[in-house]
């Protein structure tokens, strides 16, 4: 298996490609105390399968992980434990007192990291987004205001490229060419010919 743990959350191209990649992102070591420690893109929705290989990971950085908790919203299934590396890591979870797009892991060691959730079927700009907000070591957003923000670009994105489309196919291009209509200086009046007329 091969990890992406990077604090430049950039994705590589084998990152996406490779079924085996852990795609994570983390705030760099020693950096202030931000709401967020950074984001984990899983594969899927199975909290069993998932979370070995993110804390067989994050283990020789943090320390043991011995307790991880979330929000059962978008987890149809929260196992009680699940095991990594030989040890059994408790899973528990919080309704109303956890976001619903955070996962906390906790060490008897050095102590607690919240990482945002990346939806596994997000596109790969929006993930690439999200991972490089969620461990900017001077963030102040929670969770689900990322995802909010992610969501709010993404649509206006969309917004921009759907009017650009109907500008392009009224001949937006065209009519913007400087050479298809003549200049006009401001403060003089078109020629005669040019003019409208009521």
């Amino acid at each position: 298996m091969t990890a992406t743990v990077s604090p430049s959350p950039t994705l590589e191209a084998e990152d996406r490609s490779s079924s085996s990649a852990l795609r994570l992102s983390l705030a760099p070591a020693g950096s202030a105390p931000a709401l967020l420690d950074g984001a984990w893109w899983p594969r899927s929705r199975d909290l069993a399968a998932e979370l070995p290989s993110l804390a067989a990971v994050l283990e020789p950085q943090w320390g043991r992980i011995t307790r991880v908790t979330v929000n059962p919203t978008h987890w149809p299934v929260v196992p009680r434990k699940v095991t990594v590396a030989g040890h059994v890591v408790k899973v528990g979870w919080f309704l109303s007192e956890q976001d619903p797009h955070e996962l906390l892991l906790l060490s008897y060691r050095l102590g607690r990291w919240n990482l945002l959730v990346v939806p596994p079927r997000t596109d790969p700009a929006s993930a690439a987004w999200l991972m490089s907000a969620a461990s900017d070591p001077l963030g102040t957003s929670t969770a689900s205001r990322l995802m909010e923000e992610a969501t709010r670009l993404r649509t206006a994105s969309a917004t921009d490229r759907a009017v650009e489309a109907v500008w392009d196919s009224e001949g937006g291009h065209e009519a913007g060419d400087g050479a298809a209509q003549p200049h006009v200086p401001v403060g003089t009046a078109a020629p005669p010919h040019q003019q409208m007329t009521r």
